[in-house]
């Protein structure tokens, strides 16, 4: 049944409205409770028959709440968190006397987009919760070692939504074991380092000087060389630490740091 666009318009402010300030657990609860969630996001009580063995304590639907309810008051991560396991049960399948959901995450993305244009969401916020839902189990694995190429992958998929993925990663342990509590967010920690660490020896190995090797070696009078790529070494570090000067001032600067290591 398709929704009119009053009915729309009042689904998607009552979402908002649950989802908005301080601890929106009970308010999810009560909407649950009430059928209201049941109208809003159809595809969401039906995570409560849903066992989901990585949480064992508790059924998909209360880790899913519990797990909005520890995120920031934003939107868009806490449509996410709300959406993450939504795939799940589409996805249940039996191997080797185990319960699995495999791919849950890009089944959901889908159900996600399809339910948050259907309540009327602008483009972007639908794009963004989507695409967060899709890589809401990229973070598995980290323990196990990453290497560089695999943190710079995950922070290329997540783009400008990599500190929002990041919250989500973090609201989505629900465990009551506190040491495991602890470890994941000091992966999450070192994750977040590496990524840093890495942009940062990305970018420097991006920089140039403000001139190049052929301007240097035609203002010296030097053959190609090791004093040319000490001067652009020098020059790169001016760069990095006062910016782009005027050419004649740059110039100038080099004539004295040449006469002081032309030997």
């Amino acid at each position: 049944m398709v929704m009119t666009v009053d009915a729309r318009q009042t689904h998607r402010e009552e979402l908002c409205a649950l989802l908005s300030g301080d601890d929106p657990a009970p308010r999810l609860w009560s909407a649950i409770d009430r059928g209201t969630m049941a109208r809003i996001v159809p595809e969401l009580p039906d995570l409560e028959m849903e066992q989901d063995p990585i949480h064992r304590h508790k059924d998909v639907l209360a880790h899913t709440i519990a797990v909005v309810a520890k995120t920031p008051d934003d939107l868009v991560v806490r449509l996410a968190a709300l959406f993450h396991d939504i795939g799940k049960p589409r996805t249940r399948s039996y191997e080797h006397g185990e319960v699995t959901f495999r791919h849950h995450e890009a089944v959901g993305a889908r159900m996600t987009r399809k339910r948050l244009a259907e309540l009327g969401f602008d483009e972007g916020t639908v794009d963004d919760v989507s695409e967060l839902v899709r890589l809401s189990g990229r973070f598995k694995g980290y323990a196990s070692g990453w290497s560089d190429a695999a943190v710079r992958r995950y922070a290329r998929d997540a783009g400008p939504l990599l500190g929002r993925l990041n919250q989500l990663v973090r609201s989505d342990c629900t465990t009551r074991n506190r040491q495991r509590e602890a470890d994941l967010h000091r992966q999450i920690d070192d994750l977040e380092r590496r990524i840093a660490e890495l942009a940062d020896a990305e970018r420097r190995a991006a920089e140039r000087p403000q001139i190049d090797g052929g301007a240097v070696m035609a203002h010296l009078g030097l053959p190609p060389g090791p004093k040319v790529g000490e001067a652009l070494a020098w020059l790169l570090e001016v760069k990095r630490s006062e910016g782009d000067l005027p050419a004649g001032e740059l110039l100038a600067r080099l004539d004295g740091w040449w006469a002081e290591n032309r030997e």
